[in-house]
């Protein structure tokens, strides 16, 4: 005789129906020491999240014990900031491992919605030159909009073994582009670059470069370490520096672009999925590339929500994120270089 088939609630075959059902879960009930330790925000930071996120959370299902979304957000969360599937978080909010794996899946994809709505360049005329403003008045470097930098995050071996993900460390990564305002908040997250990719060929054939070479932010630059070559609108540092102006001008540099160096040792210690303490993303290079963008997501809403996170204390020692070596980028733009050189008489000299 045939035996039917039946797809079991993965939750209901662990626990059995005696188990503290989802839906009967409440945020109320967890401590706020509790949230911080095991899910690495306040309260008020993750009702908020409950309400952005909810609508999109709560889509029709034919699972007789849909998830909550606030649990969703916890077990997200919960993974994000330790970078561990955990059973004792599981059991915290009453889900399975399983469970856990789709809860981050389903907060990455709504996240990753909303990525335009929270990271982007300033649209106004007025807001750019504030970010100019706030630039100057950090260490004297005139006309700069963001810092720009390069960052691995280590991710498993594609099923393809594609080496285009094998960086100079011969380890598997993604490399990501970003950049970031004074306060540390993105404008920009560019995370799908195969980690072979060295980070000038990244900026190069990103969408970031075209919009600058199309004039989108005239009369303003970022700043880049000597991984970038020298453009009209991206400011490197000089490689020998042989006078006083050239050497204020290096020093003026390296103390703005210092935020884009804090604001990613931040990122990773805050979200500790990227740091490779727990080992690389066990994910598929789009699904990591995702996961980055929904880290960058929290990290900016985090921002404008008041959360000084560069002053927050985090548990644990923080794993230096994967960083490749390079040699000094030499500058083939003449152009570039006459900005540089205009640059250094009118403001260093």
């Amino acid at each position: 005789m045939a035996i039917p088939i039946t797809v079991l609630d993965c939750d209901l075959l662990l626990y059995g129906r005696g188990h503290r059902t989802l839906d009967r879960f409440k945020l109320d009930d967890v401590t706020d020491e509790d949230l911080m330790s095991m899910y690495g925000f306040p309260r008020q930071f993750i009702y908020y999240l409950v309400e952005l996120l909810g609508p999109s959370l709560s889509r029709p299902t034919q699972r007789s014990r849909a998830i909550s979304p606030e649990t969703q957000i916890l077990a997200a969360l919960g993974f994000y900031t330790s970078g561990s599937f955990q059973t004792r978080m599981g059991d915290a909010i009453g889900i399975s491992q399983a469970s856990m794996s789709r809860c981050v899946a389903n907060v990455t994809e709504v996240l990753m919605e909303r990525a335009s709505q929270f990271i982007h360049f300033p649209a106004d005329e007025a807001s750019m030159q504030a970010l100019k403003d706030e630039f100057y008045g950090l260490a004297g470097m005139p006309g700069v909009i963001g810092v720009v930098d390069c960052i691995h995050v280590a991710i498993k071996a594609p099923n393809a073994e594609d080496l285009s993900y094998v960086n100079r460390k011969g380890l598997h990564s993604l490399n990501c582009l970003m950049v970031c305002d004074i306060r540390g908040a993105f404008m920009t997250v560019e995370t799908n670059w195969p980690g072979s990719l060295q980070d000038c060929a990244v900026l190069q054939q990103s969408s970031l470069s075209s919009q600058f070479e199309a004039g989108m932010h005239k009369d303003s630059w970022l700043l880049g370490d000597s991984a970038f070559f020298l453009r009209t609108w991206l400011m490197t540092p000089l490689p020998d520096p042989k006078t006083p102006a050239e050497d204020r001008y290096n020093l003026a540099h390296s103390a703005t672009h210092s935020v884009m160096e804090k604001t990613l040792r931040t990122l990773c210690s805050r979200f500790r999925c990227l740091d490779g303490s727990k080992g690389a993303l066990q994910y598929s290079p789009e699904k990591s590339s995702n996961i980055i963008v929904a880290c960058c997501v929290l990290h900016n809403i985090s921002l404008e929500h008041g959360m000084d996170i560069w002053s927050l204390p985090m548990a644990g020692p923080v794993q230096q994120p994967l960083e490749e070596e390079y040699e000094p980028m030499e500058s083939l733009d003449l152009e570039a270089d006459r900005s540089r050189q205009e640059l250094l008489l009118s403001h260093f000299s």
